[in-house]
């Protein structure tokens, strides 16, 4: 029904914010993308999903159609409801979602607020494939990577360390705190990365 809405922010509290759009404040749950993106009182576009239920109806708000889409597939999954879905999104980065699901880190996802171990598995087994390794941008978690960066030598890293037993978020974690490790090909930069972790 509502693609997005486009407005100013009136207020902004621990589980959404409201925008005032055409005389109509909007009262959103949102990720923590949003909620951490939103300044009161300033313009903000929100993509949304309108939720409803026989007794009531909810709008939720994300930051792009890309996290939309994830919280899309996320309640179409056997046990989940969209405030289930949101807690992943504000636990896990869209990111961090997406590699937990590639290398079946079930115990990442599990951290969020109402998913239990067996949900968790639930979400690697029903999204496996539906995301691939493609999906994964890494912007977010490598803060500055510069665009000449290969995200392939970032991506065959991780994926070499997740082979090892590492998880993905310390993975990009610690490849983060390698010196150089923007220029880096796969070889140094895994070799690098497992003097950090050890």
């Amino acid at each position: 029904m509502f693609a997005y809405i486009k407005g100013t922010v009136e207020d902004i509290n621990e589980n959404g914010i409201v925008i005032e759009s055409n005389d109509i404040g909007f009262d959103i749950l949102c990720s923590r993308a949003v909620i951490s993106s939103a300044d009161l009182h300033k313009e903000m576009k929100v993509y949304t999903h309108l939720n409803v239920k026989e007794d009531d109806m909810s709008l939720f708000g994300f930051i792009d159609k890309e996290e939309r889409r994830i919280f899309r597939l996320l309640i179409g999954i056997s046990g989940i409801g969209p405030k289930g879905a949101l807690a992943i999104l504000s636990t896990l980065s869209l990111d961090e979602l997406k590699m937990a699901v590639i290398s079946e880190d079930y115990k990442a996802i599990s951290k969020a607020n109402g998913i239990g171990t067996k949900t968790a598995q639930r979400v690697v087994i029903d999204l496996k494939d539906k995301i691939g390794i493609a999906d994964i941008s890494f912007n977010n978690e490598l803060d500055g990577l510069q665009e000449n960066v290969s995200n392939d030598n970032i991506t065959d890293t991780v994926m070499a360390l997740v082979s090892l037993g590492y998880s993905n978020t310390q993975a990009l974690q610690t490849i983060k705190k390698v010196p150089g490790y923007k220029d880096m090909q796969v070889e140094k930069l895994l070799k690098e990365t497992l003097k950090k972790i050890m």
